[in-house]
């Protein structure tokens, strides 16, 4: 959500921010509807002190013996209660379409996103390991998946439909093994708070976040008006909503390894097959609540534990910039940590980094107290993949695969697969 203050201060800039977005202007709609707002409540204050002036006045009238003069006011009072009790529905109409029009538009990008419509004009960071060289004819994780015996798209898709898989035996037990070994780094080393979350969530979270109104299509949806989540930063963001926070208590840091669930509307056509996007899909997620002036220095950091674990599997990969065509409807600037796979020669998404501001507290009402301040302040939020499970067993599977068919197992991860060294047929 926008601060409605600063669109009063700066409604040109705020056009031209709405612009890099691809979103028309719309500072003078919402202007409007504001001005026309705070005109309501100032007769609505004036109409409330006239009424508690005027119920004075009855008593000192009855006092006095003016009997007449208190019946006028009394039907003053009367008069004036209607109309305040009819100006805060009013109010109340004037809210929501303030909110209605606020609450569809995008976060601001930093001065510091590149422009641009889509992933072409994306700006890379850095790379960094190296990529493998294989002596025999490299396969894609579909292929080696199912020459293991392990990886069944068929019979999941009799259960479930498309875009859905089982996995079996050591694949399950490597799926297991990479969401384990990625929550503990984050919660013994990089000081996360490991969190079990809610996998179902009310509306009011997923607006908090920003992923309602407008991708309401991306959402499965209970008939008990409940949504699976699409990702654990939903519940997680949502721990510090409607409260106020001690200043000296932040940042706070949590980490989640859950089930996520997406319809993939918008994505017709695109990565049909394999892994690389699902309706259900496994995801550890970070989130961090900070302050303004930490929340800079914040975004680096989770950056540097996102691309910690691809260095500790000894994956090769590529940091990027996203363009503001590119970046998420919440996000003030995001990184993309692309991982390389082999089988497709190119380096896929496996993260994303981003920074909210307080776009998401605005809409949770989510606050904290500088230490010896009165006023409070909306806290930053900030939240990235720490890693997408699914995408990266293709990392693995791919990068470490053998010319006979198996699967060597990266040796940071032979500890949770009690000391195996390989994966075969």
């Amino acid at each position: 959500m926008h601060d409605i203050k600063w669109i009063r201060e700066n409604p040109e800039t705020f056009d031209a921010d709405l612009k890099k977005r691809d979103f028309p202007a719309k500072s003078e709609e919402i202007l409007a509807v504001d001005q026309k707002r705070r005109s309501h409540l100032e007769k609505l204050q004036e109409a409330q002190s006239r009424r508690n002036t005027a119920s004075k006045e009855i008593g000192k009238a009855k006092a006095t013996g003016d009997e007449e003069k208190a019946k006028a006011l009394m039907n003053e009072v009367a008069e004036l209660k209607a109309f305040v009790q009819n100006g805060e529905e009013i109010e109340r109409v004037l809210d929501k379409e303030l909110e209605d029009i606020l609450s569809g538009l995008p976060n601001r990008a930093m001065d510091d996103v590149p422009l641009g419509a889509d992933e072409s004009d994306n700006v890379e960071i850095h790379k960094k390991g190296v990529i493998p060289t294989f002596d025999f004819d490299v396969k894609d994780h579909i292929e080696i998946g199912e020459g293991l015996g392990q990886l069944d798209f068929e019979i999941a898709a009799k259960i479930s439909g498309a875009r859905f898989v089982v996995l079996k035996k050591d694949l399950a037990r490597l799926e297991r093994a990479l969401g384990q070994f990625m929550l503990d780094t984050h919660s013994q080393e990089n000081g996360y708070m490991e969190v079990v979350p809610p996998f179902l969530v009310h509306a009011p979270a997923l607006y908090g976040t920003g992923q309602l109104p407008k991708f309401e299509e991306d959402l499965f949806k209970t008939e008990d008006e409940r949504y699976l989540i699409p990702t654990a930063e939903v519940p997680l963001t949502n721990l510090v909503r409607e409260q106020i926070l001690k200043g000296e208590d932040l940042p706070m840091r949590f980490t989640a390894y859950t089930p996520c669930f997406r319809s993939e509307a918008g994505s017709a056509g695109r990565d049909t097959k394999g892994m690389i996007r699902q309706h259900q899909f496994s995801k550890v997620e970070m989130v961090s609540v900070t302050t303004e002036e930490q929340s800079e220095a914040e975004h680096e950091r989770m950056l540097a534990c996102a691309e910690g674990i691809l260095d500790k599997l000894g994956l090769a990969y590529r940091t990027v910039t996203l363009c503001v065509g590119d970046m998420g409807f919440g996000a003030r600037r995001t990184y993309d940590i692309e991982v390389w796979l082999p089988g497709q020669q190119t380096y896929r998404e496996i993260s994303s980094c981003s920074t909210c501001g307080d776009f998401q507290a605005r809409r949770m009402n989510a606050r904290y107290r500088p230490e010896g301040e009165k006023a409070a302040k909306f806290v930053h939020t900030l939240n990235g993949s720490g890693l997408a499970v699914g995408r990266t067993m293709i990392a693995v599977l791919e990068n470490y695969q053998n010319a006979d068919g198996s699967v060597t197992i990266p040796e940071v991860l032979r500890p949770y697969l009690g000391g195996q060294e390989v994966i075969k047929a």
